[in-house]
């Protein structure tokens, strides 16, 4: 019996081993820069919306270790006319810039006209919704 535990004991030990090393890893591969960018041209070129202002917004609700307006050198939030583009040196999550995004267009009224969608594994774009096929729908029925 005693034989046993020893066995599970020793088991147990090898995986609390393996399960540390995973975790040694996983902050290393947060040190790298992440890159996101919000394409709103569409809103921008039809002048329901202003990139500028978005980008201070963004700048002022963007937490950081907990704190807005905390951004430093770690985060960095640049726009060429009407794509933002946030880099940051410590974890962030394209979640988070989502959130905020959507947050900006209650903030605007723009909700009910514009969503945010995710084109690619690094960037989101403000779209409009598709009303034009419910309105073919309705005028089939």
């Amino acid at each position: 019996h005693d034989s046993i535990i020893l066995v599970t004991g020793s088991i147990m030990v090898a995986a609390v081993k393996k399960v540390s090393a995973k975790a040694a890893k996983g902050t290393t591969a947060k040190a790298k820069t992440l890159k996101f960018t919000i394409d709103c041209s569409q809103p921008v070129d039809d002048g329901i919306m202003d990139a500028a202002s978005f980008e201070k917004f963004l700048q002022d609700r963007l937490k950081v270790a907990g704190k807005t307006g905390n951004l430093g050198s770690n985060v960095v939030i640049g726009r060429e006319k009407s794509k933002l583009t946030v880099t940051s040196e410590i974890a962030l999550s394209k979640r988070y810039l989502k959130y905020l995004s959507k947050k900006y267009l209650k903030k605007q009224q723009l909700r009910d006209w514009l969503h945010v969608v995710a084109n690619n594994k690094q960037s989101y774009e403000l779209r409009y919704y598709n009303i034009h096929d419910t309105e073919q729908d309705e005028e089939d029925e």
